[in-house]
């Protein structure tokens, strides 16, 4: 069985797979009369193709105990999708590139500082959310009449741990 940790989620090691979303450092674009400085963190979601339209849903996550058993991957081939914590929530994202149906191998896991989000890459594969933290994420992703969410088992199981 393949054991992975969760490695903290930096922009450098998640690129594979997407963007990291996260208050950059510096100064943004003033907005609003000066009263608020805006930061554009992804310019382009991909939740157009094949008659695609954006959705903003509310997951409502339950704590997940760990180390957790990752027995099966899922994908969204038409779409980005994004997870953005509400408040400071943890959460792992264990994760493989696009392609054909991963093996145990091939998975990377990371875990957020609470404060960041990422939009996986259409294709991406990755394990449901994860919340260390219980509690309200915001999901960006695709909604269409052709339903864009394939799943797959893995030959052999993988666990995954964090380490606070």
């Amino acid at each position: 069985m393949k054991q992975l940790v969760a490695q903290p989620l930096t922009a450098q090691a998640f690129a594979p797979y997407g963007t990291v979303l996260a208050a950059p450092a510096g100064q943004g674009r003033l907005i609003n009369g000066g009263n608020a400085e805006r930061f554009d963190l992804v310019d382009d979601l991909q939740l157009g193709a094949e008659g695609g339209r954006p959705q903003l849903a509310l997951f409502r996550a339950q704590a997940r105990r760990f180390p957790h058993a990752v027995t099966e991957m899922e994908r969204h081939a038409l779409g980005s999708q994004s997870f953005v914590p509400l408040g400071e929530r943890r959460f792992v994202i264990v994760v493989a590139p696009a392609g054909a149906a991963p093996a145990a191998e091939a998975l990377a896991a990371f875990v957020t500082d609470g404060r960041q989000g990422v939009t996986l890459a259409p294709g991406t594969w990755h394990h449901a959310l994860l919340a260390v933290d219980a509690g309200d994420f915001v999901v960006a992703e695709r909604a269409g009449a052709v339903v864009d969410c394939d799943t797959c088992e893995l030959v052999t199981a993988a666990t995954v741990e964090y380490r606070a």
